[in-house]
């Protein structure tokens, strides 16, 4: 009973050492949580100008700027996207086409299915498309996920650990896959990719997230009219000062920069939103097994502290019941 009563101890010192991790991790992941959140809401606004800026400079439009801001792609293909780039992705392609993706993931465990859903996802919506697949994963898990999948990979990027990496992070994605030419400064770069997409998971409310595709390139009449449809929110005309179309090549950069900037930070809000759930979920499972061990611990030293005291009780019936001989205290006389 005493090892029994030993081991139970043990468990319940590793329990409430493994509770205390739990705990740390699901403050760390509501902060982070909290951070990443903050920056996809400022993101929109800025998300908002560049759009504003690219839609005047669309209407602006000149025989030198329908040159240069030609669809980003080495084949003009493609279906047309929204001012969030994000049309559909079901657009066929031809099937010499190369569709390109970056998936984003997590490198870190303890997420619940946050890679399986958007790798699930992007193999669904990828497997839509014709022609060859160029990915690259964004996280080791996501990486794993695809490779079980056989989807062709081109690279694994590690996830940013902080906001302030994500910056230059998004810097070597963009130097990696684009087209050099027009991250120079020309918006039609020559570009393998007749398409490229960005797969995330994007939160919801409270925890809850979701998986998003959205097109990112190429940028294609439908993304120019859409761009030309959106209204102006005040009253007077808009203008571009200076020339139109080195703008509109740095409103693209822009555009491609917050696209993959939001995309990201909003996969590590919702990464972070799902290892908090499951933080929480593990904290309530910790507890539920230190309220049955305490309870076992305590039954058991019950069972013990009866079984001692009943030892006692037998002792002291058993010494009760024995033959007396003389009484202890009559003093024996002698004639």
């Amino acid at each position: 009973m005493s090892d029994t009563l030993a081991n139970l101890r043990r468990k319940i010192d590793r329990a409430r050492d493994l509770g205390s991790v739990v705990s740390t991790m699901k403050a760390l992941a509501a902060a982070n949580l909290a951070q990443y959140e903050k920056s996809v809401r400022s993101l929109a606004d800025y998300y908002r100008t560049v759009q504003l800026g690219l839609s005047v400079c669309v209407r602006s439009r000149t025989p030198a700027l329908a040159a240069s801001v030609g669809e980003v792609s080495s084949d003009g293909a493609g279906a047309g996207t929204g001012p969030r780039g994000s049309g559909s992705p079901h657009s066929p392609r031809a099937p010499d086409s190369i569709t390109g993706a970056i998936v984003f993931g997590s490198d870190q465990g303890l997420v619940g299915q946050f890679n399986d859903i958007v790798a699930d996802h992007a193999a669904a919506t990828l497997a839509l498309h014709g022609g060859r697949k160029k990915i690259w994963a964004v996280g080791e898990r996501v990486h794993d996920r695809l490779a079980d999948k056989q989807l062709p990979l081109n690279g694994l990027f590690a996830v940013p650990l902080s906001l302030k990496a994500v910056t230059p992070f998004i810097g070597q994605l963009l130097l990696h896959i684009m087209a050099p030419g027009m991250l120079e400064g020309g918006v039609q770069g020559k570009n393998e990719l007749a398409g490229l997409y960005l797969f995330y998971n994007r939160s919801r409310s409270g925890t809850a997230y979701e998986p998003i595709a959205q097109r990112l390139l190429p940028l294609d009449e439908a993304w120019r009219r859409s761009l030309a449809e959106l209204p102006w929110p005040s009253k007077n005309l808009p203008e571009v000062v200076g020339d139109v179309p080195s703008t509109l090549q740095a409103l693209v950069r822009e555009y491609l920069f917050v696209s993959l900037f939001r995309a990201c930070a909003e996969s590590m809000a919702s990464e972070n939103a799902s290892r908090l759930t499951a933080m929480e979920r593990a904290e309530r499972n910790i507890d539920q097994l230190l309220d049955e061990l305490q309870k076992t611990f305590y039954r058991q030293r019950q069972s013990k502290i009866d079984e001692e005291l009943f030892d006692v009780i037998a002792g002291v019936e058993a010494l009760a019941a024995a033959p007396t001989g003389a009484h202890p205290g009559k003093r024996r006389e002698y004639g």
